[in-house]
């Protein structure tokens, strides 16, 4: 199944695709335009991956490493589809980072060997992951001003079950800026693939229900500035809508 979380007429409501808009589960449809989307489901704790694909890692010049790159973000983060994300004025370079967002299902989720680990997957989502190049200091260390800004992790605009998603080894991975393609990949491409992300992070905490592992975004980052628009599309995911605006929108003049 696929479905949403939108926001209309005072109400939060789940939501299902229907042509070009949505239907609410009371029956009622809405254009896209005419709804606030949420994040799909509710979020619990978010792991990130940095430099998870080979190419990205290349492209930035840095070397293999021994384990995954994680980092966690705070739930203020999060944004829905279609969502206004801020651009500060005073950096120089922000970065979009499409990436598979894998969901966590009820079984709690500790010590689990690769050969089990998509049983514990409730699903997907697609992920844009904003990132400032001005303020990281290592990446091995991505600091809190690079990757957790209020609104700065857009997911949505479903959440797709699992069962509907029968290989996710070979999703294409595709961001257009203002109408132009700028990144391209594909998730059999990832260092640290699905399984043996959840036998890592499990082997030394317990996942549980609505965590949501990020799982690193291909080459093909290029600043963006206010104004933007930025759609991340993951085969078989759908179409992720955002948009950049600069300081003044947010009362920082």
């Amino acid at each position: 199944m696929t479905r949403g979380r939108v926001a209309y007429a005072g109400a939060i409501h789940e939501a299902y695709p229907h042509g070009d808009g949505v239907r609410l589960a009371d029956g009622r449809l809405c254009r896209e335009e005419d709804v606030v989307w949420l994040a799909p489901i509710e979020i619990g704790t978010i792991f990130a991956l940095g430099l998870n694909y080979a190419d990205h890692a290349r492209e930035l010049q840095f070397a293999k490493q021994e384990a995954p790159l994680v980092f966690l973000k705070g739930p203020g983060t999060v944004i829905g589809h279609r969502g206004v994300t801020r651009r500060p004025r005073e950096v120089a370079f922000m970065h979009y980072e499409c990436e598979l967002a894998v969901v966590i299902g009820r079984t709690t989720a500790r010590n689990v060997p690769r050969e089990h680990a998509m049983d514990h997957v409730a699903g997907y989502m697609i992920a844009n992951d904003y990132a400032i190049r001005d303020y990281l200091e290592n990446y091995y260390r991505p600091n809190l001003r690079v990757k957790n800004r209020d609104g700065g992790t857009v997911l949505g605009p479903w959440f797709v079950d699992a069962a509907d998603v029968p290989d996710v080894g070979n999703l294409e991975l595709r961001t257009y800026v203002n109408g132009t393609l700028r990144q391209r990949g594909n998730t059999r491409d990832l260092i640290t693939d699905v399984p043996a992300l959840i036998e890592y992070l499990s082997g030394f905490m317990t996942l549980a229900a609505g965590d949501v592992i990020l799982t690193g975004t291909p080459r093909g980052t290029v600043n963006v500035d206010a104004g933007d628009e930025i759609v991340c599309e993951i085969d078989g995911l759908g179409r992720l809508v955002n948009t950049l605006a600069p300081d003044a929108v947010f009362g920082r003049e």
